[in-house]
């Protein structure tokens, strides 16, 4: 297996998938944010189109077969520890359905109400705010050594938004 070099970015593709005002989050059982609430996804295998991830990550962690992926924006991720991502983030509108097993931890509806109150990464709940205002993102977030977000910032924009 290929292994990157220490301080260059991976590549991911995540996806968030909504019933409702309902989202279908997986509790990660794994770093990164064991215990924290993501989207599915993970990374772009050689050659692999980013929404062509999205999809194989999507049906990988859920088996669900999502058709119709809304792209919605990019999160760039940088620090002085081996976490560097950059990640790029589609939205699928799925029907409702009792969440099924996942290796990678549990998978849970969360209402959009709840999200403010649920363990997340720092940079998801302003990713979710930008899916409801249905407003594409290039977000690029800066973390120390522990990790801890430093700033973030709406580079569309320019607007500094953490």
């Amino acid at each position: 297996m290929h292994t990157i070099q220490s301080g260059l970015k991976r590549v991911a593709a995540m996806v968030v998938l909504r019933h409702e005002q309902q989202l279908l989050l997986l509790r990660r059982a794994k770093p990164p944010h064991v215990g924290k609430y993501v989207p599915v996804g993970g990374k772009l295998d050689p050659f692999e189109r980013p929404v062509d991830a999205a999809r194989r990550e999507t049906f990988e962690e859920t088996g669900i077969a999502v058709k119709d992926l809304h792209y919605c924006g990019v999160l760039t991720e940088s620090s002085p520890v081996d976490y560097n991502w950059i990640c790029y983030i589609y939205l699928a509108d799925i029907d409702f359905q009792a969440p099924p097993p996942c290796d990678e931890g549990i998978l849970e509806w969360v209402a959009f109400d709840d999200l403010a109150s649920i363990p997340t990464p720092p940079t998801d709940l302003l990713i979710y705010q930008y899916l409801v205002q249905k407003r594409v993102f290039a977000l690029d977030a800066l973390y120390d050594e522990a990790l801890n977000l430093l700033e973030m910032t709406e580079e569309i924009t320019g607007e500094r938004v953490y």
